[in-house]
């Protein structure tokens, strides 16, 4: 088998937004790539050994002195390089031409035409001449440096591309990786195939033969303990192990109170041997009872924070209790993907700022003293549902929406009770039912449920009902860092509302949340 790391672009972060989007495009184009900030050292770009160099866009400014530039090694070696927005204008700075803060930020659909022919922009299908794209900058390039010419040019920026076909560097001042820009991503794949050389090895059955050999490599004949949760991440890890290691695996699946209405039923038999997951030998899960556990704990708190902690704290000591129980465990796997590495800095020679800390089981590794697995470390979350289907795993549960480390105990707002846990699990399930039935669940990024801690007064039948509300909540958004509330119609609220309040004895009320993020967050806790 090729090796499907041997042909790799290197995306230089400059502090863009859409940083991870060129990453994701790239690798739709099938080819491997991965990011790195503005000042990795030489030695790391010369171990990296790119075929292709992508420099992102950022929020800084070129005209000031302190602003990151791009280092000289990387416009040294001789490989293609694309310049995106500051990325382009950094390359014309630093080649002697020049940059200039425009008297208009265009920011937005923009339309550009054809200056001069360009092997960059062959690849689009130009209607009269021009083509729609995305743009969002203050600065623009005034004077070409020596070699360049013009491309491509706007309203707004004479100088919307450029390139130096001689020294194999191309740069547009739009955004070709965000989706309002017509044809970005035939562009992207147009650089990384035909101008950076590089085949379409990046596929789902590459990526899953590949990490099978690499899991098989790490961990030879010892046995691999995964916390099974039910999610995306971890059901693709189980089903990729699964086919690596077989019975060498034991998946434990806390069952802590706080699930989705029918949640441990569907991942039993999401991996039951009849459904052949990966067509690997029978997968070994442990389902432990711990409801109890976790509901006593929880008694009498309110606080969100106190809860998170609880709850935490609770499934390490009840996954470290049974994984100790079993013989010859060495590893945990874990479904660490690659937005959590690169949110954690955690490259190689990576100085960017920790954004957040990542762990995905809360200090475990270290208690146990256990080596780590992690076989979507590369991937992002598209690719990683991409393989889940390719081995098997029922679209159902791969595109299921998000679901909190907490689970329902940060989606009742307050004290967690048993009685609680059951009315937003029943409210919660009729929810998803109607929006999959009205063809919307694929539609929406999240929806979920609400338990509020308050009660209002309602009227069923003829008689009083003084009982709790129920809050909807369902968004779309594309990397959950900002998302607007759902438009969904009137008809399918109001129907979803009277199936609560008339099939659940304890809600007197239903509530829709229309709020944005910023300046509200997705979840409620």
């Amino acid at each position: 088998m090729q090796n499907i790391h041997d042909q790799r672009l290197l995306v230089v972060d400059f502090g863009s937004q859409y940083t991870q989007l060129i990453a994701r495009r790239i690798r739709e184009a099938g080819v491997y790539c991965e990011i790195h900030p503005f000042d990795i050292p030489e030695i790391f770009i010369a171990e990296f050994a790119p075929s292709g160099v992508i420099l992102s866009g950022g929020p800084e400014t070129v005209t000031e002195g302190q602003t990151p530039r791009i280092p000289q090694s990387l416009l040294e070696l001789g490989v293609p390089i694309l310049g995106i927005c500051y990325g382009m204008q950094a390359v014309a700075t630093q080649l002697g031409g020049r940059v200039q803060g425009s008297n208009r930020r265009e920011f937005g659909h923009a339309s550009i035409e054809m200056a001069a022919p360009s092997d960059l922009l062959e690849a689009l299908e130009l209607a009269d001449g021009s083509i729609d794209v995305w743009m969002s900058h203050g600065d623009k390039v005034t004077t070409l440096p020596d070699g360049f010419v013009c491309t491509a040019s706007s309203e707004s920026a004479p100088i919307a591309a450029m390139e130096n076909v001689e020294r194999k560097i191309y740069c547009v001042q739009f955004h070709p990786e965000v989706t309002h820009t017509t044809q970005g991503a035939a562009l992207l794949g147009n650089f990384a195939r035909k101008i950076c050389g590089c085949n379409a090895t990046w596929t789902a059955a590459n990526i899953v033969e590949d990490a099978i050999s690499q899991v098989r490599q790490q961990v030879g004949d010892d046995h691999v303990v995964l916390g099974l949760s039910g999610g995306v991440d971890s059901s693709v890890v189980a089903a990729l192990l699964a086919r690596a290691i077989g019975s060498q695996l034991t998946c434990i699946f806390v069952d802590n109170g706080l699930l989705r209405k029918g949640e441990v039923h569907e991942v039993e038999q999401a991996f039951s041997n009849e459904a052949g997951v990966g067509n690997a030998l029978p997968l070994t899960i442990k389902t432990v009872d711990a409801r109890d556990e976790f509901l006593s704990k929880l008694e009498g708190e309110s606080d969100p924070e106190a809860k998170r902690k609880i709850i935490g704290a609770l499934f390490i000591d009840v996954f470290e209790r049974e994984a100790k129980a079993l013989t010859g465990v060495r590893w945990l796997a874990q479904g660490t993907i690659y937005p959590d590495v690169i949110e954690s800095a955690a490259s190689k020679y990576g100085k960017a700022h920790v954004i957040k800390s990542h762990h995905n089981v809360g200090g475990l590794p270290e208690r146990m003293e256990l080596g780590l697995v992690e076989p979507l470390r590369e991937l992002f979350k598209d690719e990683v549902r991409e393989i889940g289907l390719h081995l098997g795993l029922p679209r159902s549960l791969v595109f299921r929406h998000p679901f909190p480390g907490p689970g329902l105990g940060v989606r009742i707002l307050g004290e967690v009770r048993r009685d609680y846990a059951e009315t937003l699990r029943q409210a919660d399930d009729i929810f998803l039912e109607e929006l999959r039935a009205a063809g919307l669940y694929d539609q929406v990024s999240q929806a979920f449920a609400v338990y509020l801690p308050v009660k209002s007064v309602g009227v069923v039948g003829d008689a009083r009902r003084y009982e709790h509300v129920i809050a909807l909540r369902a968004v779309e958004t594309i990397d959950f860092m900002t998302a607007r509330s759902a438009r969904l119609p009137y008809e399918l609220i109001e129907k979803i509302s009277n199936r609560i309040i008339n099939e659940i004895e304890t809600v007197s009320r239903v509530v829709y949340d229309i709020s944005s993020k910023p300046p509200a967050t997705i979840e409620w806790e």
